[in-house]
């Protein structure tokens, strides 16, 4: 059974909340559950923090125990070098998701510094774009 982590990175645990314009409606906890009871046959965790330095350690403990991670690093993609070198650093491949699409917002949101170290990047297809990574994680499973 393949393991997969959804890792979401700052200002995500306001989902639901935050910009329902931009980020819809529905909290992650609530998308989450429906994807656990979608995908019985795989190993889901689910992390999220505000905090650069535990997103880091989040990759450091699952990077080597996980088939793939779907890492949401927010506002983070943009300005961590540290997330970026965590990402390079270990063994599970990582998609990079956006809820929304970061190239029709401003212009310091178009560069992710973690980008070269992914295996792909969804982005602007909204909440569905983890299900979509993990649809890929599962095409050989």
């Amino acid at each position: 059974m393949k393991k997969i982590l959804i890792l979401n990175g700052p200002n995500l645990n306001l989902l639901g909340k935050r910009e329902p314009d931009v980020y819809g409606k529905k909290s992650f906890e609530e998308f989450y559950q429906d994807l656990v009871f979608r995908h019985a046959n795989v190993v889901l965790s689910y992390y999220q923090s505000n905090v650069e330095g535990e997103l880091i350690n989040k990759l450091h403990e699952a990077g080597f125990e996980y088939d793939g991670i779907i890492f949401n690093a927010g506002g983070y993609t943009h300005t961590s070098v540290a997330i970026a070198d965590a990402v390079a650093a270990i063994n599970a491949p990582v998609i990079e998701v956006h809820i929304s699409n970061v190239y029709a917002r401003e212009d310091y949101r178009h560069q992710s510094l973690m980008a070269k170290n992914c295996i792909g990047i969804i982005t602007g297809l909204g909440i569905q774009g983890y299900e979509l990574a993990l649809e890929y994680f599962l095409k050989d499973a």
